[in-house]
């Protein structure tokens, strides 16, 4: 799955107000709740989750990026929610580098290979310094989004 076939407008956020991973996490994970991604009852848990694997290494990725995932049995097919840090954020980066980009994915328990290749293709599709600067310069979530359709179908 790319981040066309993920995202919508309303799963965008254009103006984190988090500081750090953590916070981002929750603000993220938030969010997923109230565009109805997620349930309610399965927030803090999905939480979680993320926050554990991200414990065993940062997703923070270099490139102003930052990538956490998990894999969960709470959802049937995989979510996410894309966020911007105007500011950035600290998320322990491999290259030491605030986050300005985030995109946190859930994927169903269970579904390693597509967990693997949904991460291999944000990845991929984020390193892409002009796809970057456009997100990082559109002025909301609609324009957010053009953006990235505009980039979801070139390899």
């Amino acid at each position: 799955m790319t981040l066309g076939d993920i995202l919508q407008p309303d799963n965008i956020v254009p103006n984190l107000v988090g500081t750090d991973r953590w916070q981002v996490i929750e603000e993220l994970v938030d969010h997923l709740v109230r565009c109805g991604r997620i349930q309610p009852q399965h927030r803090d848990a999905i939480a979680a989750v993320v926050k554990k694997r991200e414990l065993s290494m940062s997703t923070g990725i270099g490139f102003g990026i930052g990538i956490p995932h998990a894999s969960t049995d709470l959802i049937a097919d995989v979510v996410g929610v894309l966020g911007r840090s105007i500011k950035g954020a600290d998320f322990e980066a491999l290259d030491n580098q605030p986050v300005t980009l985030v995109m946190l994915f859930l994927v169903p328990q269970g579904q390693f290979q597509k967990h693997l290749h949904t991460l291999a293709d944000i990845a991929k599709m984020l390193h892409r310094k002009e796809l970057r600067q456009a997100l990082e310069t559109a002025p909301d979530a609609a324009a957010m989004y053009a953006v990235i359709k505009a980039y979801s179908g070139q390899r």
